[in-house]
């Protein structure tokens, strides 16, 4: 195995020889089987119905982007019970917890959840069990995880676990908006991260590299006028229409896949009116960032042309700060991901699907250049919508893996 693999778990092999995925499933199968692992297994059997109270009781409080403190003081409350070794905002408004681990010179585990969601401010929110299902607006996206992680703390707790590297819980800030906790908090860290798990979305899946999103704006401004007024000839819908007919024709390559959305369109503001602004937005997206600047490029020279042939302007906006693809050479092969990989499938997960189209907080890791991965603690539909659920049982083996992945990256002391 590499030195890094006996460093963590102390296997007694030949330093050099090179480790096979078999080697790893064999460590995550090793420590499931720790005393102190199974009893934090336990922790979380014994206490299903308590940490399904609290998932409902902070999904019940609504934490629009931008405004999560309320949420972030009822975790806070819950955290200066659990004996970390610190808990404090930083200069952003993220939440961190820290566990300290056995060894000083080990760099941190993070394990990160946002705490805001996409929903508006006012709304009054009440979880409904049906089915085996827990629904509520946010209860997947991303109130599961937060729960999972205090959950998580209660069990290595109970159980004594002592973990060589320091984990950082992070409940972190506009993920949903711009990403800003998490671009803070890495950026004030970076050095001192050895991985970071971003739970947000998935569950037997995990992604390991980041999609690059782009969303723009386009507008066709011209002169309007009433329906029957000879100038100008036109709404500036028509050279709106006919740069979107354009658009969707690109020829748009499969591997690495290119994906465009026209998602919305506006204009005059009534029906007998030429529009003197008509806009459209674009959502473009790739895992590679050539391809993205390319088809930008194509997009924007499309949009110049036909506003030209009616003679009218171009204005375009970006919608929201670019998110750059974010690929780490070598990242699926890392220790961070192939014990990932391991534990899903020690967990039971044979099937574990890994991918590079990441676009959460785990997108700002790999842009760092941190070993990190996302992944999610329950199978959940409907998210950024009012009916929103979360299946219930399978939710408590998703904490068991993330105990399982606490142990298995910051090592087992």
């Amino acid at each position: 195995m590499t030195k890094l693999l006996l460093a963590l778990f102390g296997v007694a092999v030949l330093v050099g020889a090179p480790v096979s995925a078999q080697d790893y499933q064999a460590e995550a199968k090793k420590l499931m089987e720790h005393a102190e692992v199974k009893k934090a297994f336990a922790y979380v059997e014994a206490h299903k119905d308590d940490i399904l109270k609290e998932w409902i009781g902070l999904t019940e409080i609504n934490a629009p982007s931008g405004n999560e403190r309320e949420r972030a003081e009822a975790v806070r409350k819950l955290l200066e019970s659990y004996q970390l070794d610190k808990v404090f905002y930083d200069k952003q408004g993220n939440l961190i917890g820290l566990r300290k681990g056995t060894d000083a010179n080990r760099k941190a585990v993070v394990v990160d959840a946002h705490l805001d969601t996409v929903f508006q401010e006012g709304l009054k929110i009440k979880a409904e069990i049906r089915d085996g299902k827990l629904f509520a607006p946010g209860v997947g996206d991303d109130t599961r995880n937060l729960e999972a992680m205090l959950a998580t703390i209660r069990a290595l707790n109970d159980a004594h676990i002592k973990t060589t590297a320091d984990l950082l819980f992070v409940f972190s800030v506009e993920e949903e908006t711009s990403m800003v906790g998490a671009k803070f908090f890495i950026a004030e860290h970076k050095a001192q991260i050895s991985s970071y798990i971003a739970l947000d979305g998935g569950f037997e899946n995990l992604t390991y590299g980041g999609i690059g999103i782009n969303w723009y704006k386009h507008h066709f401004l011209g002169a309007g006028g009433h329906t029957r007024s000879k100038t100008p000839p036109y709404s500036a819908t028509l050279p709106m229409a006919r740069a979107i007919e354009r658009i969707y024709a690109l020829e748009r390559p499969k591997d690495p896949e290119v994906n465009l959305n026209i998602g919305m369109l506006g204009g005059a503001e009534v029906v007998n009116a030429k529009a003197a602004d008509a806009w459209f937005t674009v959502d473009l997206r790739s895992t590679e960032q050539s391809l993205i600047d390319e088809f930008e490029k194509k997009i924007a020279a499309i949009v110049r042309e036909e506003a030209a042939r009616e003679g009218m302007q171009v204005k375009t906006e970006l919608v929201t700060e670019k998110l750059p693809a974010a690929q780490i050479p070598g990242n699926r092969e890392s220790f961070t991901v192939r014990m990932a990989e391991a534990v899903h499938r020690a967990i039971g997960f044979d099937n574990v699907q890994l991918t590079n189209t990441a676009s959460n907080n785990a997108n700002i890791a790999f842009l760092a250049g941190v070993p990190a991965f996302s992944t999610g603690c329950a199978p959940c539909g409907g998210d950024h919508s009012l009916g929103e659920w979360c299946a219930i049982e399978p939710f408590y083996k998703g904490v068991k893996k993330l105990i399982l992945l606490e142990v298995a990256l910051a090592g087992l002391q």
